[in-house]
């Protein structure tokens, strides 16, 4: 049987994680790691590396510099066999030094923002005419994807992450999503916010809430709370919601109720912030 396939399209990255008892004040001081290290980052990463974890076809396409980052970017992603559409970035690929604190937050400096200076590949329209869903990820880049998923009817799925409700950079992923995914980080009401975008026509509205879990509403339903999966030490937190996201869609590319792709995902997340990657065995 052919497993299904996914579309996605945005960041990706080459991370330095560096790991300190507290996140630093914003005044002059000397700060000490406890640890860190160099690793793939990148929302559209770790939803990749998740979705191929999970058996799944995966392309994906993103910006990537002529430059020693992008050729270790490519040289991790290749052992998971994700189906790699490069589009070339004209400043260099993406790098963030991330401060992480032990209870997960973070502190991200961009060190490179990659802008296009290739058009999309030419690849792009057979591989979106293949795919059973299309994940389209935050990112100036990855805006053209989504009339073109539209246009064919392919199903568009959007993470966005820390949105507030207002955001303008936001809108028009909010829009053209069938499939909704948003963090509570930020939101003042996701309960009134599920509701409200099942209520506009969304398919699927959910709302991760870190280490309590998330809620989910669908169309004729209502809020379903899921329990974050227990673990017995959280080492990173870096792609958690990717994982998230990841387990969701391929319990629901094989058709499984609500309840069981809720607990797919979390059960992905959890075995996420056990590893200090992206996916949990990279």
């Amino acid at each position: 049987m052919v497993p299904p396939r996914v579309y996605v399209v945005g960041p990706v990255s080459w991370n330095l994680l560096v790991h300190v008892a507290e996140l630093p004040p914003a005044e002059p001081h000397t700060v000490f790691a406890g640890w860190h290290h160099e690793c793939l980052g990148g929302t559209s990463a770790g939803k990749a590396l998740n979705l191929r974890r999970l058996g799944l076809g995966v392309s994906l396409c993103t910006l990537l510099g002529d430059d020693d980052t992008g050729e270790t970017i490519r040289r991790a992603l290749r052992p998971s066999g994700i189906d790699l559409l490069v589009r070339r970035s004209g400043n260099g690929s993406e790098r963030h030094v991330n401060l992480m604190d032990p209870a997960g937050r973070r502190l991200s400096v961009y060190l490179t923002l990659p802008e296009a200076a290739a058009p999309v590949p030419a690849r792009q329209a057979a591989v979106l005419a293949d795919a059973d869903a299309v994940v389209v990820d935050l990112a100036d880049h990855s805006r053209q994807a989504l009339p073109a998923a539209r246009a064919l009817g392919k199903p568009v799925w959007c993470d966005l992450h820390d949105y507030d409700g207002r955001s303008a950079f936001h809108a028009e992923f909010l829009a053209a999503a069938d499939y909704l995914f948003v963090s509570d980080e930020r939101l003042p009401d996701p309960h009134r916010f599920l509701r409200e975008q099942v209520a506009a026509g969304k398919r699927l509205a959910v709302c991760t809430r870190g280490a309590r879990g998330a809620l989910a509403l669908v169309p004729g339903g209502e809020i379903v709370e899921v329990a974050a999966a227990p673990v017995a030490e959280v080492v990173d937190t870096n792609g958690a919601g990717d994982a998230f996201f990841a387990g969701f869609l391929s319990a629901h590319l094989a058709g499984a109720p609500l309840g069981e792709c809720l607990d797919l995902a979390a059960t992905t997340a959890a075995a996420c912030v056990s590893s200090p990657e992206l996916a949990a065995g990279d």
